[in-house]
């Protein structure tokens, strides 16, 4: 709105379903914009931040992406949560020209899209980078994947793949779960039974907790790797003390930094949602608030056209 200088941007988030800790994210985000307004960082400009609930599921992210635009009437997706369900809005977007910055997921097929700015690493990477971790660092022969049956866990699955094969190796246990699944003792006994050493892990921190907790429960001895989003305080709340020697990679520079930055999402976070955990999870919604800050400040300074396309353009 040009009159106004306000920019609207909007998200899906799971308040409701199987990860409502995920709203971590959105909350974190939230505070970037609001902080983005208090400190002037858009000349003037001030962001306006729109977010529905989708529970979890794609079909409904793509509902509220079109409500977003049809009644919001959104500049852009900004800092949306969900790896599964940012792939199922691309269509859409793409039909619309809506930019989707900084989606809070690891599909690969993020990374194929002009109009798609993703801040996370392709969990096929992650997986992949874990994988070479247990071998070259942890010297593990027998390496198992547990993942998610959507695409958080098969992007992740691909990357894995394409790793063991290119080790000439093949995983002993490769198991998909349900995001929603409580009860991993059928999965630990297979890998009991396969002997892993290594288990790589890639779903929800109530997933890696629920998968601990099994483990503990038929005696089932290995190391264990979730995915960085996972190394938050949220995690160690449902698992507790056997959390302790888990293995996270991890992309974001650490949550203690005293980098500007950092020391902002602490400070603001601490301001704004004071009973949300300074955690990698905060720092993870922050970050992807933070790219649609710097993209609009980038069109700002660019004097083309306030437009989606011109957004796409510029970043």
């Amino acid at each position: 709105d040009l009159a106004s200088k306000t920019v609207t941007v909007g998200a899906f988030t799971p308040i409701t379903g199987p990860v409502p800790f995920y709203t971590i994210l959105t909350h974190a985000a939230e505070s970037c914009f609001k902080w983005a307004n208090e400190t002037n960082a858009l000349n003037g400009w001030k962001i306006q931040y729109v977010t529905y609930d989708d529970g979890y599921e794609p079909a409904r992210s793509v509902a509220v992406t079109r409500r977003l635009v049809e009644e919001n009437n959104i500049f852009a997706l900004a800092a949306a949560v969900g790896t599964a369900q940012s792939v199922a809005v691309i269509p859409y977007a793409k039909e619309v020209g809506l930019p989707m910055i900084g989606p809070i997921g690891g599909a690969s097929a993020l990374f194929a899209e002009r109009l798609v700015f993703p801040l996370l690493p392709d969990y096929g990477w992650s997986a992949a980078s874990n994988l070479d971790f247990a071998v070259t660092d942890l010297k593990a022969s027998r390496v198992a994947l547990l993942w998610e049956n959507d695409e958080l866990g098969r992007s992740a699955k691909r990357g894995f793949d394409q790793h063991m094969a290119t080790l000439k190796k093949e995983p002993v246990e490769s198991i998909p779960f349900e995001v929603r699944n409580t009860d991993f003792t059928p999965h630990v006994r297979r890998l009991a039974n396969a002997k892993a050493e290594v288990v790589i892990l890639f779903g929800s921190n109530a997933n890696l907790a629920a998968a601990l907790k099994a483990a503990e429960r038929v005696d089932f001895q290995a190391k264990w790797m979730g995915p960085f989003f996972t190394a938050d305080p949220t995690t160690r709340k449902l698992a507790g003390a056997l959390l302790d020697g888990t293995y996270f990679s991890s992309w974001l520079l650490p949550v203690t930094s005293e980098e500007p930055e950092i020391k902002a999402y602490r400070d603001n976070v601490g301001r704004y949602f004071p009973n949300d955990p300074i955690g990698v999870f905060g720092l993870n919604g922050w970050s992807n608030g933070a790219l649609f800050v710097k993209g609009f400040q980038m069109l700002l300074a660019s004097g083309k056209p306030l437009t989606r396309a011109s957004l796409v353009d510029v970043m």
